[in-house]
């Protein structure tokens, strides 16, 4: 493969044209019909029902059902099945060059912004119903606002001052109709890609038909959402609005989905099953994939060589690039680390340690590209802090770091300009332990090149990997007095990306003081300031200055951005849709009869 950077073509690039012009066509002129369009190949003869096996990624497994996200469950994946069983009014979809949120999947029609940009009406289509056959209303999106309203400490979606708070009143006009009066006007393009997104209904009367207080039925349901070995036999999840249903999700984290029955929207599943299917490793996939015991998986980039061997199989392959950046997280609330990680120079060094564009073009095989700041590629230009050992050195050394014994220590304790900073003793090593996601031969071998760099700079890295769910569980925010700020440093989970963004790539639940994903507890006024004047404001240079700022700041380490995956497709498996927001739509796919399937067989 070629460089990833060369990779960003087309529709991509037209795509970031769009966010920087400020021209994203998040509200407005609805799809044609109520058709939903498939991407990649068509034709050939359907045949209806069939079961389509899809790869997860290494050492993942879904563990979380419940659609309001508690932290340390946040995968992509678990999202991903969410919305297939209850569906978000609001969906990203990639339509033509663009990304937007006019998706016909989405249990809502488009957004009604008036009163300056205060108040937004919004209208849920008609006809659709729970698998018990009651209707869909506005009644069930008001239970899933209460619960976070009344339990928003507990959300993972929570940014301080957004929602649940941006909405002073939730004003119910109809069985299908509300309204959100808002503190303020914001920037309708930004409130409906990050804010409306998270909007999705839930059955109040299957969920909650004692009529109890938003804070019982929220302990109440969270009890049942932990009860990871229920998930498929609890009747609580059995009532949901979405094309799918749960037929089997066992604690090794394979989940089989079958259709809904009475799934009222535009697009039926063609098939009678999908499966998805847990691997330890991305060897052990390859290992099943080259059995033709995968329909939809991927290779490893470290046999991309082996591709032409895939497609006489009759796989199809096709990169599955992401709205993402990656990066390591630190930990600035840790008790040891944390003076070290504060200090602006420590943070510099290290990003100039790390030479991302060697790393994307050896270890990737070009399916990575360098992550140069806070939004996805293209909407910067060049890296603050390029691959530079010589200046990484002098940083340090002008700070008051010199080799004692074969690593750097602290001679110039204190405060001023030449000296180590605030927190760090005389004599103090420089050290830290990371830990990595484990399943990924090149994430093994990414983070085995920056310990070596970091070494011969004369600073420790420790590595330790652990399964990723187990990552995301450990790196959460937290608080300096809590004894969970001791358990990690620097941590790792970007194997397939650190973070995917919707179609507006706004930091506030990144970056933001007490973001819910800021992992590291990253908190800066200057940036707190530019994160909200890209939700207020439509000019697109507040979207550039952000970017720009935190590049510069470094809440964390940037490293190159894979692929999603390099997937590998059956000929025959058809309406597959690599939404660069990583959503599903199974109920697109179907299998069609060709003359020719090379080794693959069904």
């Amino acid at each position: 493969m070629a460089p990833r950077r060369t990779r960003l073509r087309g529709p991509r690039r037209r795509i970031l044209a769009a966010v920087l012009l400020g021209t994203f066509a998040l509200v407005g002129c609805s799809p044609r019909g109520n058709v939903v369009t498939n991407l990649g190949p068509t034709g050939g003869i359907p045949v209806d029902g069939g079961t389509a096996t899809m790869a997860l990624p290494p050492a993942a497994t879904p563990n979380w059902i419940f659609p309001i996200g508690a932290p340390g469950y946040l995968a992509t994946y678990n999202s991903a099945i969410q919305n297939l069983l209850f569906l978000p009014l609001y969906q990203p979809e990639q339509k033509g060059d663009t990304l937007t949120m006019e998706s016909p999947r989405g249990l809502a029609e488009q957004p009604r912004y008036s009163d300056g940009n205060k108040t937004v009406s919004i209208t849920l289509k008609k006809g659709y119903a729970w698998s018990d056959g009651t209707p869909v209303t506005t009644r069930d999106v008001k239970f899933w606002f209460d619960l976070i309203k009344h339990n928003k400490q507990e959300w993972a979606g929570y940014s301080p001052k957004l929602m649940p708070e941006d909405v002073k009143a939730f004003e119910t006009v109809d069985d299908r109709t509300f309204r959100l009066r808002l503190d303020r006007a914001y920037n309708p393009a930004w409130f409906t890609a990050n804010e409306l997104q998270d909007f999705v209904a839930l059955p109040a009367h299957a969920w909650n038909p004692r009529h109890q207080g938003p804070k019982e039925t929220f302990a109440r349901l969270m009890r049942h959402a932990r009860q990871f070995s229920k998930f498929a036999t609890d009747p609580l999840w059995k009532t949901v609005n979405g094309p799918w249903t749960i037929e089997e999700w066992n604690t090794s984290g394979q989940v089989s989905l079958i259709p809904n029955k009475e799934y009222r929207g535009p697009d039926k599943p063609h098939l009678d099953r999908v499966i998805l299917k847990p691997f330890t490793t991305a060897d052990s996939e390859f290992n099943v994939l080259r059995a033709g015991g995968v329909d939809y998986g991927y290779i490893p980039p470290s046999v991309m060589a082996q591709s032409a061997k895939f497609k006489e199989m009759g796989y199809r392959i096709d990169p599955w690039e992401g709205w993402a950046i990656t990066y390591i997280v630190l930990n600035f609330h840790h008790p040891t680390a944390g003076p070290l990680l504060r200090q602006t120079y420590l943070r510099q060094a290290l990003q100039h340690l790390i030479d991302q564009p060697a790393i994307s073009r050896v270890i990737w095989h070009g399916s990575a590209a360098p992550t140069l700041g806070p939004v996805p590629a293209g909407l910067l230009e060049g890296a603050p802090y390029p691959y530079d050992p010589k200046k990484a050195k002098a940083l340090l050394a002008a700070h008051g770091w010199a080799d004692r014994g074969g690593g750097l220590r602290c001679v110039r304790p204190g405060t001023g300009m030449r000296e180590c900073g605030a927190g760090i003793k005389g004599g103090r090593e420089l050290r830290f332990s990371l830990l990595s996601q484990s399943g990924s031969t090149e994430t093994s071998h990414t983070m085995q090149v920056i310990k070596s760099e970091f070494g011969k700079a004369g600073i420790t890295l420790d590595i330790r990997q652990q399964p990723l769910n187990t990552v995301l569980g450990t790196t959460v925010p937290c608080k300096k007095s809590e004894p969970a700020c001791a358990e990690w440093q620097l941590g790792f989970f970007g194997t397939q990306g650190s973070w995917y963004f919707p179609p507006d790539p706004s930091g506030e639940k990144l970056f933001a003081t007490g973001a819910p994903s800021n992992m590291g507890n990253w908190s800066d006024p200057r940036t707190d300031r530019l994160i909200r004047d890209t939700e207020y404001s439509d000019d697109p240079s507040a979207l550039r200055d952000y970017a720009r700022e935190v590049a510069r700041q470094l809440p964390v380490l940037w490293t190159p951005n894979p692929a999603y995956q390099v997937s590998a497709i059956r000929n025959d498996l058809r309406g597959i849709d690599q939404n660069p927001t990583l959503s599903l739509a199974p109920q697109d796919w179907y299998f069609v009869k060709e003359a020719k399937r090379g080794g693959v067989g069904k």
